[in-house]
């Protein structure tokens, strides 16, 4: 098979991929990128191509500027510039997209052969794929990531009106490219059950039949218990600056500072509780940033709110925000955590899948989740934590209190986490079942194309 997968909003790269530079940059990045990967390794795979947007901009890396880059061996990215030159955020790339889908369009015409399948990532990638995929009949595969009717309806909770949803999102502009998606789609793949029971259900356009859940891989050359007393002093050294005693069981989040994420409330929680302060540290991983005043105004405002909860319950010496940490620390951070029987936290409102807890939970690190989304399809085959109503401050202290105070259950979550996530989230697992989902379609269409047709020869 030959494979296109559109990811459009342009930071992709090959490398040191920059996640939780803005809300565009998360979990969904990592994924698009490793499944590309391990699909080129796929015997069954002869080619797969990555198209994102080229950008021009000294405010980011060059890399984004470069038409083409070498992922893996049958693996590549493509950047086609459409709309502005400079980085923009996905919300603004509307009026764009279309120019984008002629190109892709008039290029694949070009070419020797078709690819068998378009996979889009987000709705702006699935209005590009299902008008490419009209115009080409090449058949479709949609995965949202995020929805913006469970978007709409999360935003609406928080207090924010429908104008001005409708003025920083553009969500009905959204909503309407995921029925188109929806709507062309011959697959639709989702991480969880839940996705698809709740969330995809809401759309007009949505065929049961089309969905597959497969959960995300987790990497496990990277993501292991295996901890290396080298690998924990230099993650001392970015901690110490900030904690005045490392050897507390940390209380680890990592995320992007967004509002979904929830970030000010895991804060708040701990400055309100002595016990959770007396015992453990507060640890935040929230991106790479220069300086707070040149992020994104969802960003800021978050960060504000971080320093405000610090001022205010004194957390200094018990907290640590980092600036910066490289890419490749990360599987460390989780084992130093770990090494300490600290706890993993997401207390996003809602979390799609939560492909950070799977790491966690390879790396032997216990979880307390969000009840609202894919961690309780994590917990329900790892059994590695607890999950928790974030929205409830008093009941999220509590599990927090109870889940940092057992040490036969922690040691019990750790094994299971780890033996979970390699029985049931491999990557080899995943794209062995994606490959088998996209063959025994096309399968079923080669099988009706050849119906079609002794029909016509008998009919003449």
């Amino acid at each position: 098979m030959q494979l296109l997968h559109l990811h459009l909003h342009g930071l992709i790269r090959s490398h040191d991929l920059e996640l939780g530079r803005d809300s565009d940059t998360g979990g969904q990045t990592l994924y698009v990128l490793e499944l590309v990967k391990h699909l080129a390794s796929c015997k069954e795979v002869e080619q797969v191509k990555l198209v994102t947007r080229l950008i021009q901009d000294r405010r980011v890396s060059s890399d984004y500027s470069q038409k083409t880059e070498f992922i893996a061996p049958g693996a590549q990215i493509i950047r086609l510039p459409f709309g502005p030159k400079r980085y923009i955020r996905k919300e603004l790339f509307w009026p764009f997209l279309d120019d984008l889908a002629d190109q892709l369009i008039q290029q694949l015409k070009k070419e020797p052969r078709l690819p068998d399948w378009i996979h889009a990532h987000y709705a702006d990638a699935g209005y590009v794929g299902a008008l490419i995929s009209r115009s080409l009949d090449i058949p479709l595969v949609f995965t949202g990531h995020s929805l913006g009717r469970e978007k709409k309806r999360r935003l609406l909770t928080s207090g924010m009106d429908h104008q001005q949803i409708e003025n920083n999102y553009s969500i009905s502009r959204r909503i309407d490219a995921e029925e188109l998606s929806l709507a062309n789609s011959k697959l639709v793949i989702t991480s969880t059950s839940q996705e698809a029971d709740d969330q995809y259900l809401r759309y007009r356009n949505f065929n049961s039949s089309a969905v597959h859940v497969i959960p995300p891989g987790v990497d496990l050359s990277r993501f292991h218990p295996s901890y290396e007393s080298s690998e924990s002093s230099k993650l001392d050294q970015l901690f110490t600056p900030f904690l005045r005693n490392t050897n507390l069981p940390p209380l680890l989040a990592i995320s992007r500072a967004v509002r979904r994420k929830n970030i000010p409330a895991l804060i708040e929680v701990f400055g309100r509780s002595p016990i959770l302060r007396e015992r453990h540290n507060l640890v935040l991983i929230l991106g790479n940033r220069e300086d707070t005043r040149q992020l994104g105004k969802q960003q800021r405002d978050v960060f504000q709110q971080i320093f405000d909860l610090v001022d205010k319950y004194d957390l200094y010496g018990h907290i640590a925000f980092p600036k910066k940490h490289k890419r490749d620390q990360i599987a460390g951070i989780y084992r130093w955590a770990a090494y300490r029987n600290g706890l993993f936290v997401n207390p996003a409102l809602t979390e799609p899948f939560g492909l950070t807890l799977l790491e966690a939970a390879a790396c032997g690190l216990p979880m307390v989740a969000t009840n609202d989304g894919g961690p309780s399809e994590i917990l329900a085959k790892c059994a590695n934590g607890m999950l928790v109503d974030v929205s409830d401050l008093e009941s999220f202290r509590q599990t927090l209190e109870k889940a940092g105070s057992d040490q036969y259950l922690w040691n019990r979550w750790s094994q299971s986490g780890i033996e979970g996530v390699t029985n049931y989230f491999s990557w080899n697992a995943h794209v062995s079942t994606y490959i088998s989902f996209m063959q025994s379609q096309l399968d079923n269409s080669n099988d009706l194309d050849k119906v079609v047709q002794l029909s016509s020869i008998k009919a003449s």
